[in-house]
C-alpha cells in the first residue's frame, strides 16, 4: 500500500517496516515535529529519541492500509503491531509535508 503514498512518507512506513530508526529519521526535515501521546518533539535529536522510544523499543511497526489528502496534509490511517501492551492498534497519523520531507507528524 505504501507504494501509492507520497514519497517522504512511503519511505518512513517502509523504514519504519525494517524497524531502521536512521532510514525513519531521515525522512523529517530539519525543524520537523512529532506529536505523539501528549507529547511534543521537535527537531532531529527529539524525533531521533521519540523514534527509539516509541518504535525501535517497542518493536511498533505501522502498517497503513487508507489515506487521503484533508487540509493540507496527508491522513493516513493502519494498524500498528508490536511488543506493547494493546498490540495491535489502530492508528490515524497526520503528515504535513514540505520540500520533500516530513515536516509535521501527528498522531491520533
Amino acid at each position: 500500500m505504501d507504494a501509492n503514498l507520497p514519497a517522504p512518507i512511503a519511505a518512513y512506513v517502509d523504514a519504519n517496516a525494517r524497524l531502521d530508526a536512521e532510514a525513519m529519521l531521515a525522512a523529517f526535515s530539519p525543524n520537523a515535529v512529532v506529536r505523539d501521546d501528549g507529547g511534543r518533539h521537535e527537531g532531529r535529536e527529539e524525533i531521533k529519541a521519540w523514534i527509539q522510544g516509541a518504535t525501535i523499543d517497542n518493536r511498533a511497526v505501522f502498517s497503513p492500509d487508507a489515506w487521503s489528502e484533508q487540509d493540507g496534509c496527508v491522513v493516513v490511517n493502519g494498524l500498528t503491531t508490536g511488543e506493547f501492551s494493546g498490540s495491535p492498534i489502530r492508528f490515524t497519523v497526520r503528515f504535513k509535508l514540505d520540500d520533500g520531507a516530513i515536516a509535521a507528524l501527528e498522531i491520533a
